[in-house]
């Protein structure tokens, strides 16, 4: 592996004209390709295997066009200072709204709630929904105005008017906000870890062309995959991570190789086939981890992860190829200010030994400089045991919260007070009952029935004598007669752990009403389908991280060609990841700090949340892994005792190490502020874990678990270590007598 990407790193180097004229091309065309395609439509959420959505498709089937997806508004209206909506003046100002709104170009039909009972007991509230032709993604700005402007005209009649639905949903991708915090912030890590605007912006430069690839090819296959807006935020969020992070390595790696003297040509190649190793293996961990959603069998997180995936193919090849390009046109402009001031007299200084230890790759005499990675990690080193008993206690008590985790679907209640949803929402619940905002559907398949009515009568008089349910709407049958659909109104809200008690009591008592009924039913209904996605995600859980912790372990044994270290790992990515779910139970879900993020109300996690957040934060925490540890191999390879590669590892990795956590933190801390629940959640998860497993796992943990094993850390049975395949990755091979000469024209450019 490292003598195959020396080549590669070489030869980007030599032909890096060609290979940049490559990746413009490549730039060029998938951006072509994603302007020129055509607008993507937003597909339902849709989770195979589960009741509630075997109940849609049902529904789908049985009543063909009643299940369309054009967009809805539902508009409620309360009258003021406690009068009543049905009182004359207040009922001529809801119908004049209705009439109002009903006069959209893309409206379909609204609903008169005088006509059909949508009036509270104690006539304060009534509301209506408003049908479009359209999904929510095809409404055009005009009928998203005059909904706004009719909205405004009902209020200046003095009624309190407030909307929800998907109607009222912002359909824009992502703003670039985060990503430019993102961006600012890695500039200044960059630039204080460098010294050197070049070096700074190197990084920079290629991450953004990778994320550019992505997003653009992303677009392009939206509209035939049907990708939904999030697959190409997750997609920019680790794209940029791991694109800056990478291209990082190779830079550092190659600055470290032109300190010991040599040429640039020979520079790229070393940190190409060293460093680009760990690259390589680092995002086939993490391409493992995204890939692997595809096993959780939702179709979000499949495109979510697999985009992801992709974004992260993109980053490791411009690492490994358009990175040593660059540094082939800027060859010393990357070095900082006093290297590139002391470079030829230093050269010039040289005696005949240095000359002989740097071709033996050694280190040249007088460059063994104690750093703080070099301090931290004699300091552990001393205290093991001590650090980390601290370390896991300390992640232990942040992963306790875990316990009372509660798993959910958040909806416009999760909203801020100062959207019209979440005012919508409040105003409905107030009105008629918490459980009116999520009602479950029941769907009675009554074809085999002698009496389909009876039937559908049978089912829905004994849903609604259970214990909880306030109320049950009229079944309203197919054409066929042979299916009914009712509503039933729940006494608590949507995200209650009673409501979800009450699904499943209903599904308990199936059998018993299906025999007295003579016909099957199902529950579905929004509320429903978020209780068995929590379910499903839930029971999917165990199996993925078997999958893909799994393979990530025989992807380490490999690469450290060692049994301890690869366990050491995944049991240091389970307390990473456990915390970091502690952390988001604690704000998202018991609110302590809420207000600090934004998030005005708290409830349920998001059912897809952990399982995304295991996902990714695994990939990451491998990285870590790699690009640490790969040196404290490469270090005990080439001689040194295991005390001593744990600090040349940290000498040389801890800092860039550093940098890179805080790089990736800065980009995920940037989707914080963003307005959809879900990335924001994913953000401060994402921003928590890599923060602990950085800082506290990678750099404590890890350290002082080496220094407790010593030499049994490295240990591989013999059997194990023949037919394991030999990878090479900490650079052997690349140990050789002599250092080859650079061409005329690369020691002018040299000089430049």
């Amino acid at each position: 592996m490292a003598a195959f990407l020396y080549r590669m790193g070489r030869l980007a180097f030599r032909r890096r004209w060609t290979v940049a004229l490559v990746w413009a091309a490549v730039l060029a065309a998938v951006g072509l390709a994603g302007m020129t395609a055509p607008e993507a439509e937003e597909e339902p959420f849709s989770m195979p295997g589960i009741e509630s959505q075997e109940a849609f498709e049902l529904m789908e089937d049985r009543f063909p066009g009643a299940a369309a997806d054009g967009a809805t508004a539902r508009v409620v209206f309360v009258a003021p200072n406690g009068e009543k909506v049905t009182a004359t003046e207040n009922k001529e100002a809801v119908e004049a709204a209705i009439a109002e709104l009903g006069d959209g170009t893309q409206v379909a039909s609204t609903v008169d709630p005088y006509e059909s009972g949508a009036v509270s007991e104690d006539g304060s509230t009534a509301y209506t929904t408003v049908t479009y032709k359209v999904d929510a993604a095809g409404l055009t700005d005009a009928s998203r105005s005059h909904l706004d402007e009719s909205l405004e005209h009902a209020r200046d009649l003095g009624l309190t008017v407030e909307a929800g639905g998907d109607a009222m949903e912002d359909m824009g991708g992502p703003s670039g906000t985060a990503e430019a915090i993102g961006i600012s912030v890695a500039a200044v890590v960059l630039l204080i870890t460098f010294g050197s605007l070049a070096a700074a912006g190197l990084p920079l430069l290629t991450a953004l062309i990778g994320v550019g690839i992505s997003l653009f090819a992303i677009t392009a296959l939206a509209g035939p995959l049907g990708l939904a807006d999030t697959t190409s935020t997750v997609a920019i969020m680790l794209g940029l991570a791991v694109g800056i992070d990478y291209a990082l390595f190779i830079v550092s790696r190659y600055r470290e190789e032109r300190a010991k003297g040599r040429t640039p040509e020979e520079a790229v190649a070393l940190a190409t086939g060293t460093a680009g190793s760990a690259v390589v293996f680092a995002g086939l961990t993490v391409v493992i981890a995204l890939a692997g959603l595809s096993v959780v069998g939702i179709p979000m997180l499949t495109e979510m992860g697999l985009g992801a995936a992709g974004a992260v193919v993109v980053g490791v090849l411009i690492a490994l190829t358009l990175v040593p390009a660059f540094l082939g046109f800027w060859p010393n402009a990357i070095l900082d200010r006093k290297d590139r001031k002391d470079r030829k007299d230093r050269k010039d200084r040289k005696d005949g030994k240095d000359r002989k230890a740097r071709r033996a790759g050694g280190t040249p005499r007088g460059t063994r400089k104690v750093n703080g990675g070099t301090r931290w990690a004699s300091f552990v080193l001393r205290r093991p045991l001590p650090v980390l008993l601290a370390a896991v206690a300390g992640l232990g008590a942040l992963a306790l919260p875990m316990t009372d985790l509660q798993l959910g679907m958040p909806g416009d209640e999760a909203k801020s007070t100062e959207t019209t949803q979440r005012r919508a929402y409040d105003a409905l619940a107030e009105g008629f009952g918490p459980g009116f905002n999520g009602p479950l559907t029941v769907v009675v398949d009554a074809k085999d029935a002698d009496d389909p009515k009876a039937a559908a009568e049978t089912v829905s008089e004994r849903v609604g004598g259970t214990e909880g349910v306030v109320s049950v709407s009229p079944a309203q049958f197919n054409e066929s007669g042979d299916t009914a659909v009712f509503s039933v109104v729940p006494a608590t809200a949507p995200t209650d752990q009673e409501t979800k008690d009450l699904v499943n009591t209903i599904r308990d008592d199936r059998p018993g009403i299906e025999s007295e009924a003579g016909a099957s039913f199902e529950v579905t209904g929004t509320t429903a389908m978020n209780i068995d996605v929590s379910e499903k995600v839930q029971s999917a859980l165990v199996p993925y991280l078997l999958v893909v912790v799994g393979l990530a372990v025989i992807l380490l044994l490999v690469v450290f060609r060692s049994i301890l270290i690869p366990l050491k790992a995944a049991a240091g990515f389970l307390l990473s990841v456990l915390a970091s779910l502690g952390a988001v139970v604690v704000v998202f879900q018991q609110g302590h700090g809420a207000d600090l993020l934004g998030v005005e109300t708290t409830g349920p996690i998001m059912s897809l949340m952990p399982i995304f957040l295991v996902g990714i934060v695994f990939g990451l925490a491998m990285d870590y892994e790699v690009f640490l540890v790969s040196r404290m191999r490469e270090a005990h390879v080439h001689g040194e005792r295991p005390a001593q590669a744990v600090t040349s590892g940290f000498k040389h990795s801890a800092r860039v190490v550093v940098a890179a956590a805080l790089i990736m933190i800065a980009v995920f801390s940037g989707f914080i502020g963003d307005s959809d629940a879900m990335i924001k959640m994913i953000g401060f998860g994402l921003a928590s874990a890599v923060l602990l497993d950085a800082f506290v796992v990678r750099m404590a943990i890890v350290p002082a678990v080496l220094a407790l094993l010593g030499e049994r850390a490295w240990w591989l049975p013999k059997w194990l270590d023949r037919i394991l395949p030999r990878v090479d990755v900490e650079g052997e091979a690349l140990t050789r007598p002599t250092e080859p000469e650079a061409e005329p024209a690369e020691r002018d450019l040299a000089r430049a």
